[in-house]
């Protein structure tokens, strides 16, 4: 039946078309008070000169399922922008503390299964793996803090395969960043066959090995060894060939954790951060002591508790970590080309986890955040160590409050991009909340997600905007330098850095090739404006998920797809071959 138009309709005629329309209907209103407010402007005020009776407010029973509606962040039947209540996260006692105590300050709230529903919840975050029902089962309004089948970057023995595979099929040129390895017991043979025939080369020149179980972290179970009757192997294990020449700083041995988030496998769209830790051995190095673990292992868990841990050292002063962006920093203090060792780390990751993408089972809204390990050594290659899920974010020192603003970000990250459903398109459209909106207007009509910045690699970003023209702008997308107040206070003693700065000038790297000092160049941030970049999200309503990924989210920085090729070859299927060679091309201009 058609609705008349009440607002044009007499007193008699509205009451008329109430009673024909609504037969047996009490109407349910707000008290005469707030009456007109409730109805359609003129409606209240037409009803009360029709004499229609306005009951009091009672509102209407709340049902049990109602009571316990599910966190979904918009819903069909609302306008555009509605804020819901605040988002839930999940945890179980593997949850680091940081990431409970950042999502509360988020303003998102715990979990109760004792008074809301299995499924009343937004985010789960835990350390272990999540199984392949509870992917299968996840929720539209869902993540998981998990991919399934990245086990196979994680233990050691399986990237050892992969990678090895990668080298056969691509050519060792791309893959000769992982030392030679051996896996145990099945390449027993084999490296026992190549440990004497360089045995035989190198005559009464020593050779290291460096044993590590397959499964374990934190640096449990590594044998360091030269001697073959040192070396015994009684479960899966890897023996690769030990970096005997890493880059010392102030004579100690030191890696990097560098923190990486795939967002997606199905397309792959992976992050890095542009901060990290780097960690030190906590006694200066030393090939003829290789039981000292404190001075051949750089694991944080093993070094708090030597002896020298709470000394202040030779350029590195108190602990054992520095922040990335300070070992950049002393870096350049030596003309060392920062910039190009950053570009490789990029193209070891991506490569890196490009042994496993294809292999990968395609997963709705999950993502995951990696450890990479890497050594550089003194002719500054890096050097891929290993590849850790969950990587610890606990907060031992001073330096570890990166990790606190690094889950800041991840949450920015995901929720800028919104959940997913890979290999097939969601069904719930989102809504951009009013700051994204605000940064799209001030980065001049380009908008994040029709854009890419493509060749970030080489630090040109070329932007593509709907009209398909082409704004080019030098950037680098290398950690910050940090001034030197700023540097200070990352350490617990403020007269550890003056130190170090005092001692750097009898304490020089060895570094036996050095690069021309690069140019200064525009920070990656500054392709748009600096407020823009940093936007955070509402913790209530998700942005849009559009056909490109975002450029960057707090210090997180899309490094693949870096180019239109590699966008597209991560479309419909991973084409690897293809992302291989754009990959080739770019490793050309860097040597070029």
């Amino acid at each position: 039946m058609r609705r008349p138009d009440l607002c044009s309709s007499t007193p008699t005629q509205v009451l008329g078309s109430l009673r024909t329309t609504t037969p047996a209907c009490t109407l349910n209103v707000p008290s005469e008070a707030n009456y007109t407010e409730q109805l359609p402007a003129g409606l209240g005020a037409r009803l009360q000169e029709a004499g229609v009776s306005i009951p009091p407010w009672r509102g209407r029973p709340t049902s049990t399922l109602e009571k316990k509606r599910k966190p979904h962040l918009m819903e069909e039947d609302e306008p555009s922008g509605a804020l819901l209540k605040p988002l839930v996260f999940r945890v179980d006692e593997t949850t680091p503390p940081v990431v409970q105590s950042v999502l509360l300050e988020r303003g998102w709230n715990k979990f109760d299964e004792q008074e809301q529903n299995a499924e009343d919840w937004n985010l789960y975050w835990r350390t272990s793996s999540f199984r392949m029902t509870e992917h299968i089962n996840v929720k539209p309004w869902q993540q998981l803090n998990h991919h399934p089948g990245t086990t196979k970057l994680t233990r050691k023995d399986c990237l050892a395969k992969h990678l090895k595979h990668m080298r056969r099929m691509y050519g060792t040129s791309l893959y000769q960043f992982i030392p030679l390895t051996f896996v145990m017991p099945n390449d027993y043979t084999k490296f026992v066959a190549e440990y004497f025939q360089e045995r035989q080369m190198l005559g009464t020149k020593r050779s290291y090995w460096i044993c590590k179980p397959a499964e374990l972290s934190r640096g449990r179970g590594i044998l360091i060894f030269s001697d073959f009757k040192d070396f015994i192997v009684d479960d899966m294990y890897i023996v690769q060939k030990y970096i005997s020449n890493p880059l010392l700083i102030g004579r100690y041995k030191c890696d990097l954790r560098i923190y990486v988030c795939v967002t997606g496998f199905k397309p792959l769209t992976i992050y890095v951060y542009q901060e990290g830790l780097v960690r030190f051995a906590t006694e200066k190095f030393d090939l003829s002591n290789l039981q000292n673990d404190y001075a051949h292992l750089t694991n944080s868990s093993i070094n708090k508790s030597g002896a020298s841990y709470e000394k202040i050292k030779e350029v590195i002063g108190h602990g054992c970590k520095w922040t990335l962006s300070r070992f950049f920093s002393y870096l350049r203090s030596w003309d060392v080309d920062d910039l190009l060792l950053w570009k490789k780390i990029h193209c070891m990751v991506i490569l890196t986890i490009l042994a496993i993408a294809p292999s990968v089972p395609s997963a709705a809204n999950c993502f995951e955040l990696f450890g990479f390990d890497i050594l550089i050594d003194d002719s500054l290659k890096p050097w891929l160590l290993e590849v850790n899920c969950s990587p610890a974010l606990t907060l031992d020192c001073s330096t570890d409050v990166l990790k606190r603003k690094l889950v800041h970000d991840i949450i920015d990250l995901i929720y800028l991009n919104g959940p997913r459903n890979e290999g097939r398109e969601t069904s719930n459209a989102t809504h951009r909340n009013a700051n994204i909106d605000a940064a799209k207007s001030d980065r001049g009509g380009l908008d994040a997600h029709d854009c890419l910045p493509y060749e970030s690699l080489s630090f040109t970003s070329r932007m593509y905007n709907k009209d398909d023209s082409v704004v080019e702008k030098a950037v680098s997308v290398h950690p910050k330098a940090a001034p030197a107040s700023q540097l200070e206070g990352e350490m617990s003693g403020q007269e550890d850095f003056h130190l170090s700065t005092k001692e750097m000038a009898q304490s020089k790297p060895k570094i036996r090739s050095r690069h021309t000092p690069h140019k200064t160049l525009m920070p990656y941030a500054s392709l748009f404006q600096s407020h823009s970049c940093k936007t955070k999200t509402s913790p209530r309503v998700l942005s849009d998920h559009g056909k490109a990924p975002d450029p960057q989210a707090g210090n997180f920085v899309l490094v693949f797809p870096f180019n239109e090729a590699t966008l597209g070859a991560s479309r419909n299927g991973l084409n690897v071959k293809r992302i291989i060679q754009e990959l080739q091309k770019l490793m050309n201009k860097q040597h070029s």
